[in-house]
């Protein structure tokens, strides 16, 4: 008995589709990108104007120095910076009514371009890394930073009825954080979103007031001492370090505003989850919440007494070095716990 064998047929394999090669894209990208620096920078030697200024660098090394601390990688960092610097050339197309086109007056808008278009990219870019970050915490400091925003600003002292309504509003909201931090109540999901809204409304008052008095203050090639110079130039660096979670409130803030074209039922459905998502459940201890009461008041109230600094450039200073005290603190009792049981 013969077995009949059929005889298999080549099935050929089927090419994969090559794609678009980029490449060429980018070489002329590079190529143009290059040739029009150096047209700016010829422009820049041969003008007799000043078109950037040292604190706006101060201000972009802030943002990259805190860019690097988030992603741990400065690869994404140079990669973001140069897409960047590539877009920022958008600075340099003319203006709707622009009748007289001077290129002297784009350069010189030219490196805030940069920083706002890197700033931005990187608020999109950090989008989750940043919303993992937001605790009870947090929240405390920013209530303790407002009330002596409130007072050293002098607002209690304002008679306008809208003023006092506003200051009452707030009150409530940091009392509110502050009683979360020192309990153990359970964080629910509607005690979440309420503490992150009211962060975020405490990060964009900061915000506004900490811009506005950084612009309208000198520059650092400006001041007439070092010391002078280098006070400016510390205002700029914690802008430029805030400038990621500023933009990055400001969307979770514009999110909760009805949107024209959108439903805003779900829109708003999103936008709360995305706060909620964005506060950690886990509660901190009431000894780290006694600690940071005790590290505001102490600072603010030697700032507010001896008038050390601005009461923005103190305020974004106890934020951001909070954090850091924190975790030496638990470093050096983790440190000496080891050495007792060593012993």
């Amino acid at each position: 008995m013969k077995l009949s064998l059929k005889k298999r047929t080549s099935v050929k394999p089927k090419r994969k589709s090559a794609g678009i090669n980029l490449m060429p894209f980018f070489v002329w990208v590079s190529i143009f990108a290059l040739v029009f620096t150096l047209f700016i920078v010829y422009k820049i030697t041969v003008s007799e104007r000043r078109f950037f200024s040292i604190s706006l660098i101060a201000l972009l090394s802030g943002v990259l120095i805190e860019s690097y601390r988030i992603s741990k990688d400065w690869k994404i960092v140079f990669f973001k910076f140069i897409g960047a610097y590539v877009f920022s050339f958008i600075a340099f197309l003319p203006k709707k009514n622009e009748v007289n086109y001077r290129i002297e007056s784009h350069i010189e808008f030219w490196l805030q371009t940069i920083v706002i278009i890197y700033v931005v990219i990187s608020a999109v870019f950090y989008k989750e890394k940043i919303v993992q970050k937001l605790t009870e915490g947090i929240t405390l400091l920013l209530s303790l930073s407002l009330i002596y925003w409130v007072i050293d600003y002098g607002f209690v002292n304002i008679d306008f009825l809208i003023v006092k309504i506003l200051l009452i509003i707030g009150l409530l909201f940091a009392i509110y954080s502050i009683f979360h931090s020192l309990s153990y109540l359970t964080l629910t999901r509607t005690s979440r979103l309420v503490l992150s809204v009211w962060s975020s409304i405490v990060v964009f008052a900061f915000a506004l007031d900490n811009v506005f008095r950084v612009f309208t203050s000198k520059n650092i090639e400006d001041s007439e001492y070092f010391t002078e110079g280098l006070y400016i130039g510390i205002q700029y660096f914690l802008l430029g370090i805030s400038a990621i979670y500023i933009l990055q409130n400001y969307f979770f803030l514009t999110d909760l505003l009805p949107n024209k074209n959108g439903n805003y039922k779900k829109d708003l459905y999103h936008a709360k989850s995305a706060h909620i998502k964005r506060f950690s459940d886990s509660q901190v201890s009431r000894k780290s919440s006694l600690i940071c009461i005790l590290y505001c008041s102490s600072l603010y109230f030697f700032n507010s007494y001896y008038d050390l600094l601005p009461r923005h450039t103190m305020i974004w200073l106890v934020i951001f070095s909070f954090p850091i005290i924190v975790g030496l603190f638990d470093y050096m009792m983790s440190r000496s716990k080891v050495d007792s049981i060593s012993q």
